[in-house]
């Protein structure tokens, strides 16, 4: 069974990886990443017949480059600067970056090895190269393709009978059910809801007109576990500072958890509160970390209301929806919903990842605030950052207010 090709467009991302990208072009050119593939369900099994279609897609992929009207509209979003347009003009994807193994038992193993600023652009098509190919090979397509019409169709009818309240943007490239599906989503969200305020996939985007939602991502701030001269410790405070001097307060949603919220909020001073709109939460309990983010807002003297607080973590419409009455009153609330959005059907969806791993042949790990999600491939080092982070906790718990 042979597909049409994926990824049609480059823009066909999300646009927190062409943020990202601008600020390492601009300040990161040395590092080396590497990324690897996992997937987080059991007893997942891969075909060959699905691994030879999934490196047929990824050639695809390599031969695109970026059209004069895609450079164009990423040059009309305010925070993209002429220079990296410029470098896109040049840049694409390059096939011998990626590898890819499937193993006896199907499991799939793709490491993407290269420069960081090109390597860390592959993960949003590879996860929607594997995903869409998994679905389309798995099962009946059209079948599953039944089942989330009829949810979505269920969705946008709650919020016509005002039973959603919420105004969120749409998440779902990374694990979306298929290109076409994701269009329709986008499309029918934005038009029949009047609450769907945009969506984080640039090309769909600039196709509807809607706004393109993102800032940064986990590997942003594990980047700089990389870099020799940064305490492992501090590293969201060197991420929020290169991210301010690039952006000056534009583009300015601050992710807390890649090593805990409580170690970023020590970081998230005076300064870095009134530079920053607002922060997203995507792990651990979503009601104490709001509860938590406002305390640290009001400490500072700054009223909740001025500032957002973005939920993003595996939501559904449902408990969206409980997050916006508990908190709606109190601070600005807005929602990044996924999985939910472009893949929800009578199948369980494949929770599947591709996590920055070594930056400069270092080991580099995400914490977060679920233990669960923690992943790094050197348990050793693993320990070591979580007694990093353990350390300068312990040492400034009773520090007062900066």
């Amino acid at each position: 069974m042979k597909l049409d090709p994926i990824i049609l467009s480059l823009l066909d991302t999300d646009l927190y990886k062409f943020n990202m990208d601008q600020v390492i072009f601009h300040k990161h050119t040395d590092l080396m990443g590497e990324y690897y593939f996992r997937c987080r369900n059991e007893g997942i099994v891969f075909t060959p017949e699905m691994y030879e279609e999934i490196n047929a897609q990824i050639d695809h992929l390599c031969s695109l480059r970026f059209r004069q009207t895609e450079l164009d509209y990423l040059r009309s979003i305010r925070f993209i600067k002429d220079d990296y347009v410029e470098f896109l003009r040049l840049w694409h994807p390059i096939r011998d970056y990626v590898t890819t193994e499937l193993k006896p038992d199907g499991r799939l193993r793709i490491v993407v090895r290269g420069p960081l600023f090109s390597a860390m652009q592959f993960e949003i098509y590879l996860l929607e190269i594997v995903n869409e190919v998994y679905f389309r090979m798995n099962y009946n397509y059209d079948e599953l393709l039944a089942s989330a019409q009829k949810r979505l169709d269920e969705k946008i009818q709650s919020f016509k009978d005002g039973i959603y309240t919420f105004k969120f943007a749409e998440f779902g490239c990374r694990r979306r059910l298929s290109r076409e599906w994701q269009d329709v989503v986008v499309r029918r969200l934005a038009q029949e809801t009047g609450k769907c305020v945009g969506t984080s996939n640039v090309y769909l985007a600039m196709k509807y007109h809607l706004t393109p939602v993102g800032t940064y991502a986990h590997e942003f701030v594990q980047m700089y576990q990389g870099i020799d001269s940064i305490p492992l410790a501090y590293t969201n405070h060197y991420a929020m500072e290169d991210w301010y001097d690039e952006y000056r307060g534009d583009n300015g949603t601050a992710l807390t958890d890649t090593i805990t919220t409580d170690l970023f909020l020590l970081d998230f001073n005076r300064a870095m509160v009134n530079n920053f709109s607002g922060v997203r939460h995507d792990s651990g309990d979503p009601y104490e970390w709001g509860e938590k983010i406002i305390a640290h807002y009001e400490k500072y003297g700054v009223d909740p209301k001025s500032k957002q607080l973005l939920f993003s973590d595996s939501l559904d419409f449902d408990r969206a929806q409980k997050l916006y009455d508990h908190f709606r009153d109190r601070i600005r609330v807005s929602f990044g919903i996924g999985t939910f959005c472009s893949n929800d059907t009578d199948v369980d969806p494949l929770n599947i990842v591709i996590k920055l791993q070594t930056v400069n042949g270092r080991a580099v790990a995400k914490l977060s605030d679920s233990p669960g999600k923690a992943m790094c491939r050197d348990e050793e080092y693993l320990k070591y950052l979580r007694r990093s982070v353990a350390f300068r906790l312990d040492r400034e718990k009773n520090v007062g207010v900066n």
